[in-house]
């Protein structure tokens, strides 16, 4: 038989090893380093950071501040564990507002490295180096500031060193730290050295708030970022002081396969924080395509005293203490600025210049007037002719109560109005999508407006018009519905029925009732209003598989736009069908007032701006 192991007494551990543990928590590679380091010259209210690495890091990490400084009294007690100026009490810890609280950061980076400081303040005549290796304090020279130096990272626990990246990896992790910190202090000038070069640098802005805050962005993320996103700024109405939201989004085209362009930060501090990051991700549902992952720089303004930022030694979780009002803030901001149609808006922040991709909305303002207006009237120009008998896109609505007044655009009753009633709306020559000179192969409407052609997906924009008028309908009563005159029966499957019995107040809540014929078929006696003309066999059994999938009642709460979505793709006007001049101008009219409608339900694009300037380069004029 094997012998009872050894019984080992308990005892404290020595200093040493103490520091090691610790720093084996704040400092992971050399990119924590440059966090910390950078942390504490924020914190004594730097204008100016400079950070030089040596084999990314691992050999030199050297970072220069023109901060407030040390003094040499404070020097050797700044390199001690637990030893803060930015701390003394609980209600201090309790309303933190520094970058830096724990006082753990610099004897932490003692532990594995050889560090010297070297400080001057403005009152000191020179400045002072120290040793934390020797605790040697001597005289030198150096302007007001401080230098942390950092060298060979890790030779006292070798080991460690082995789980390092290649130096390009941790060369670009200690880039992205310098970028965190630069996206939300736009006031302050960062340079990064890397073997004597010069590879980022990003200058102060004169502090302005929320416009220089877009000037860095685009700087920071790139100028596509700054072209291609929308600005974000909301103030929540929760039981204590407001959270305000603000920052920029990308538009749904610059969503990427990894999550690794999202920035969100909290009283100024970066954060990985799951309450921000589904919020965002929830706001983003149905305008993302697939499993992309948005694009986004994101600052969230809270009483310190209601987050927690003492979570972890990284400092780079929190804890809200109402997690619920920060995440219905951040959708909300989010929402809001995607809700909006980009149509005939640049979506530019200041100082960039207008964009030029395809996808870019026409400048042309709702609220502006054209100085070269297009001459709007048409005689008529097709493709195709309008088969006789057909319906039309106009009947896809019911008519208006009230002939002489302008129909809702912004739901799915409105109807396809006559070109005067439309000018009562917006005047012709002010129309974003512009007018519709022509149907595509029964799939695509080419629209003339003053940037020069608009293509448009019919189907797509069709259905996210639907989509977001049964939204509104379910918010707001419930979904209206029509008896059929004649019920439509269909097999079923023995699932299918059970769910159908289950369900009944879902389905009618939703417009459909469904009855039991017998134990193999099921009849559909009444469909949503404003999808009568759709196929109500597929739309029911569409419906039915998804409240199966989702638990029945759970839809309308966990699942709801996914269902609304499925039962506007039935709805919506299908490829390969004609329509009139008149029909294609009130679908463009329809988008140009609905709410997300740059994108459909799946997130795909629903139209596209080819600008005279990218038409004349197809044709070589001017050259």
């Amino acid at each position: 038989m094997p012998s009872a192991p050894h019984r080992r007494p308990i005892r404290e551990l020595p200093d040493e090893l103490i520091s090691q543990i610790a720093a084996g928590e704040v400092i992971e590679r050399p990119a924590s380093v440059v966090r910390e380091l950078i942390d504490n010259a924020l914190d004594a209210n730097a204008s100016e950071v400079v950070l030089r690495l040596s084999a990314a890091g691992v050999r030199l990490i050297r970072v220069e501040d023109n901060g407030q400084g040390i003094t040499v009294e404070e020097m050797p007690m700044a390199l001690r564990r637990h030893a803060t100026s930015k701390i003394g009490s609980l209600q201090d810890l309790e309303s933190v507002g520094t970058m830096g609280f724990r006082g753990e950061a610099l004897a932490a980076i003692v532990s594995v490295a050889e560090v010297q400081l070297l400080s001057r303040t403005p009152e000191a005549a020179h400045a002072w180096q120290l040793d934390a290796r020797t605790g040697e304090l001597k005289p030198a020279a150096r302007a007001v500031g401080t230098s942390v130096e950092v060298r060979e990272l890790f030779f006292a626990t070798p080991a460690r060193r082995k789980f390092l990246k290649a130096d390009s990896t941790e060369l670009v992790h200690c880039v992205d730290a310098v970028r965190r910190h630069a996206l939300a202090r736009p006031d302050v000038g960062f340079a990064i050295w890397h073997e004597g070069k010069l590879i980022e640098q990003w200058r102060a802005l004169d502090p302005g708030g929320q416009a220089d805050a877009g000037l860095r962005m685009g700087e920071v993320l790139g100028r596509e970022f700054a072209q291609q996103s929308l600005a974000v700024d909301y103030r929540g109405n929760g039981p204590g002081p407001a959270v305000r939201v603000h920052g920029r989004i990308g538009l749904p085209d610059l969503a990427r396969s990894r999550a690794d362009q999202q920035f969100a930060y909290v009283n100024g501090r970066f954060v990985r924080d799951k309450v921000i990051a589904h919020a965002v991700r929830s706001a983003f549902e149905d305008v993302l395509h697939g499993h992309r992952q948005p694009v986004y720089a994101l600052y969230v303004e809270i009483d310190p005293s209601r987050v927690d930022v003492n979570v972890h030694p990284t400092k780079i979780e929190v804890r809200f203490r109402d997690g619920r009002e920060v995440h219905q803030a951040v959708l909300r901001a989010v929402e809001n600025a995607l809700a909006a149609p980009r149509a005939g808006r640049a979506a530019s922040p200041v100082g960039v210049d207008p964009p030029s991709t395809p996808f870019a909305p026409s400048p042309v303002g709702l609220a502006k007037t054209s100085p070269n207006p297009i001459p709007w009237h048409q005689d008529g120009l097709s493709f195709q002719d309008r088969p006789a008998g057909s319906a039309g896109f106009a009947a896809m609505w019911p008519r208006a109560q009230e002939p002489d007044r302008v129909a809702d655009m912004s739901t799915p009753q409105a109807q396809a109005l006559p070109s005067a009633a439309l000018d009562s709306v917006l005047p012709q020559g002010q129309w974003p999508l512009g007018r519709a000179i022509a149907q595509l192969q029964g799939v695509y409407i080419l629209a003339e407006n003053q940037a020069g052609l608009i293509v448009v997906d019919m189907h797509a924009a069709h259905e996210r018009i639907v989509y977001e008028g049964l939204k509104q309908q379910l918010d707001q009563a419930g979904i209206a519905s029509q008896p059929l005159l004649i019920a439509a029966s269909f097999a079923a499957t023995a699932q299918e029925i059970a769910t159908a019995e289950q369900a009944g107040d879902t389905l009618r809540e939703l417009g459909l009732e469904l009855s039991v014929l017998s134990p193999k078929t099921l009849a559909v006696r009444a469909v949503p209003t404003h999808l009568a003309r759709g196929d109500a066999v597929e739309l029911a059994r569409s419906v039915l598989a998804e409240l199966t999938q989702h638990e029945g009642q759970r839809v309308l709460t966990q699942a709801r736009n996914q269902l609304l979505a499925t039962m506007a793709c039935h709805g919506a006007v299908r490829a390969n069908r004609r329509l009139s001049l008149e029909e294609m101008n009130a679908l463009l009219r329809q988008m140009e007032a609905t709410e997300r409608s740059d994108q459909c339900n799946h997130g795909r694009p629903t139209w596209r701006q080819i600008t005279l300037r990218e038409l004349d380069a197809l044709f070589m004029r001017g050259r």
